[in-house]
């Protein structure tokens, strides 16, 4: 499927964050990204993950969520990369941006989430719930997102490794407490990170299902132009 690559830099709360976009032709949605602790847009999972969504026909936004400077002041610190309310309304304001047409004709958003991105991920899905329709948790913390977990009306897909003990029990109590559709998923014989032959690539077919489907859903439940 033919895709176009453009790095851009996008304007959010307060800041100005540096993203990779990934625009394929006749994309039913766009998928944006909050990478974990500690890592960036070119988290080598994500971006394979990424180039599975493309190949399924989805739009994708990899951005870091943390100017140069501060993650130089995280690498000291590694305060930041917990700061889920900072994390999230940056989500927030991309979700405004892609909404508002910033990286060409709106399409449904959806939110990837990976580690403590997916809390930040749930919580900009619980203050954007007219934008984002779906969101995927990969080894998430979706406890992390504290009560907004409560204000998630999104389609929500929960990924854990089948050997993520503490991951899966934290999925379970969120699977319960999420009041929209939720399902929990885990990936036999994997750890937090998918490192396991497979396991990565059985993440990303899911995920690519979720959002296809989701996604596709909400463009068709999408009011059309008025009649000429």
């Amino acid at each position: 499927m033919d895709a176009r690559t453009t790095e851009t830099t996008i304007p959010t709360a307060g800041v100005r964050l540096t993203a990779d976009l990934v625009s394929p032709d006749g994309a039913v949605g766009i998928v944006l990204f909050a990478h974990g602790s500690g890592s960036s847009r070119r988290s080598p999972r994500n971006v394979a993950v990424a180039r599975s969504l493309t190949g399924a026909g989805l739009g994708t936004v990899l951005v870091d969520l943390l100017t140069p400077e501060e993650e130089q002041v995280d690498l000291r610190t590694a305060e930041l990369r917990f700061d889920i309310p900072l994390l999230a309304d940056r989500l927030a304001g991309v979700v405004d941006w892609l909404a508002a047409g910033g990286a060409g004709p709106p399409l449904p958003i959806g939110l990837f989430g990976a580690s403590t991105g997916a809390a930040a991920a749930l919580v900009a899905a619980a203050r954007r719930p007219d934008s984002v329709p779906a969101v995927v948790s990969r080894g998430g913390r979706p406890d992390l997102a504290g009560p907004d977990l409560s204000g998630v009306r999104a389609a929500t897909l929960l990924l854990v490794g089948e050997l993520d003990g503490e991951v899966v029990r934290l999925n379970e109590q969120a699977a319960a407490a999420l009041p929209g559709l939720v399902e929990l998923r885990i990936v036999p014989g994997a750890t937090h990170l998918f490192e396991e032959p497979g396991a990565l690539e059985e993440v990303a077919r899911q995920a690519g299902d979720w959002f296809v489907t989701q996604l596709s859903s909400a463009a068709a439940a999408r009011p059309g132009p008025p009649p000429g």
